[in-house]
């Protein structure tokens, strides 16, 4: 009771959102995907739901897949639980979202180590909360080094790095949504 599962998806708000980013008409939409303006109107404003094959032809008109729309798809409630699952029948390591939908934060529980070469730059702030473990990250030449219950935050736009120091490490991250205007002119110190 009150599982996202049980909620269905609104995919209409995701193809809209999808349409008007790439500066799209309905009516493009409709030429390209072989259906009618209507239709996709009532998609979008959640009177008619598509079938898989049209939901396919939608995607494909808007140069994404459907997988992608369905991940973007609002759940239609206030409120969603997602479920742990059963962490160890999953490798080592992964990445799990805490969050589903299109919202004005993301959030993702990393476990065990990761490409500690890969560099990350997000456009709005991010906090990252050690759960599990220890981790050292770099950002702006230095060096920080948390453990069990550390916090590090990250003005938006700030280069930074990180790897696991100890096995069976948990991270959080939260970081302000990419499609928030957040981000102020800064001075840079």
């Amino acid at each position: 009771m009150g599982d996202h599962k049980e909620q269905p998806l609104r995919v209409g708000a995701a193809v809209r959102r999808r349409r008007r980013a790439l500066e799209l008409t309905l009516a493009v939409v409709a030429e390209r995907s072989g259906l009618s303006v209507p239709f996709l109107s009532q998609i979008e404003n959640e009177r008619a739901r598509p079938s898989r094959s049209s939901l396919e032809k939608v995607a494909d008109a808007l140069r994404t897949t459907a997988v992608e729309l369905l991940a973007a798809a609002d759940p239609a409630c206030s409120v969603d639980v997602v479920r742990a699952d059963c962490a160890e029948a999953e490798p080592q390591p992964r990445v799990r979202s805490l969050v589903r939908g299109h919202h004005q934060m993301h959030a993702q529980e990393f476990t065990g180590d990761h490409d500690a070469r890969r560099e990350f730059q997000y456009r709005n702030d991010q906090l990252m909360y050690v759960a599990d473990g220890a981790v050292e990250i770099e950002a702006e030449g230095r060096a920080y080094r948390l453990g069990r219950g550390d916090t590090l935050y990250l003005t938006g736009g700030v280069r930074h790095r990180w790897r696991a120091t100890v096995s069976d490490t948990r991270v959080v991250v939260v970081a302000v949504a990419e499609h928030i205007e957040a981000v102020q002119d800064r001075p840079r110190q």
